[in-house]
């Protein structure tokens, strides 16, 4: 699956694909937000969390740039 394919499923696709082919890699935490990043083949998927309701607010698809810049002090991304 390519980020292109990715973006083009339903919501409820996505999530499907990202607990089956999605392998966790980080968590990342601020006052408002539950962030769990995962990675799919080539590219990354943020799945955001508010905090006060516990839900899944966002879906964030990305291969690089600002959403994935809190998570690389922590992170290798040659895979």
């Amino acid at each position: 699956m390519t980020l292109y394919e990715f973006n083009l499923m339903e919501r409820d696709d996505k999530l499907r694909s990202i607990w089956n082919y999605g392998t966790h890699i980080d968590n990342y935490i601020t006052s408002n937000e539950r962030c769990a990043l995962y990675g799919i083949n080539k590219f990354y998927v943020e799945v955001v969390f508010l905090r006060k309701r516990n839900e899944i607010h966002e879906l964030r698809s990305f291969k690089n740039g600002k959403y994935l810049d809190k998570y690389l002090p922590k992170l290798n991304t040659n895979f």
